[in-house]
């Protein structure tokens, strides 16, 4: 038998090759392929919308304390018309003056609360509790000489409110309160070293008072 000739063992030799040069590249495709399949990469997470910030709570302005709202000076009469009342109010702080226009009289001072509340004292027990209504007048109640009166002062426009004059005449300590109330009607005790007595009319316009021929100059009173 003959043995095959060298040309054909090239012949079997390139086939092989070729062969295998196939497989290779067969295999060398899927083995890419797979590994591009692992290695790309996975969807991107859907993240949820963002909740929206809430928006910030707006801060409460502290509105101006009632008292300093309404400083002013308030004239009026009592509820049984027994007597008059005015109080001026500055910065937080009251004075107020009751007066029958005979011999009765009292000053009375303390604070305004915030919330517009008034609790004033004077001599001798006086007290006058009230409130300030939207800064248009002060509710309230005053005692005087163990008797207790309601009354309403409304906010007063010049020259209605209170006045006082104080000097030395002929020797006598002379104090004197006056309340002008709107309708242009006065009321007022003057003092004569501790003695009450009817006051003279004031000038509204000027202050000008005349007390035991001596010519004086009342002024409007705040605390």
């Amino acid at each position: 038998m003959k043995r095959p000739g060298p040309l054909l063992t090239l012949l079997a030799g390139l086939v092989l090759a070729a062969l295998l040069l196939t497989l290779n590249a067969t295999t060398g495709t899927k083995s890419a392929s797979s590994s591009y399949q692992e290695q790309s990469p996975s969807p991107a997470p859907v993240s949820s919308p963002a909740s929206p910030t809430p928006a910030p709570t707006p801060s409460l302005s502290v509105s101006p304390s009632v008292s300093r709202a309404a400083d002013a000076d308030y004239a009026g009469r009592t509820d049984d018309d027994a007597a008059a009342i005015a109080v001026s109010v500055r910065d937080g702080r009251a004075i107020a003056y009751f007066c029958d226009g005979r011999t009765q009289e009292s000053w009375l001072k303390g604070d305004v609360k915030d919330d517009g509340t008034l609790r004033l004292t004077g001599k001798h027990g006086a007290k006058l509790e009230g409130t300030l209504e939207n800064g248009k007048e002060i509710d309230g109640t005053v005692e005087v000489g163990g008797t207790r009166h309601a009354f309403t002062a409304d906010r007063a426009k010049k020259p209605s409110g209170l006045w006082r004059a104080t000097a030395t005449v002929r020797s006598a300590k002379i104090d004197g309160g006056w309340i002008v109330l709107k309708d242009g009607s006065q009321v007022g005790v003057v003092t004569r070293d501790g003695e009450p007595s009817p006051a003279p009319r004031i000038d509204p316009a000027t202050g000008a008072v005349t007390v035991d021929g001596q010519r004086l100059t009342a002024r409007p009173a705040t605390p």
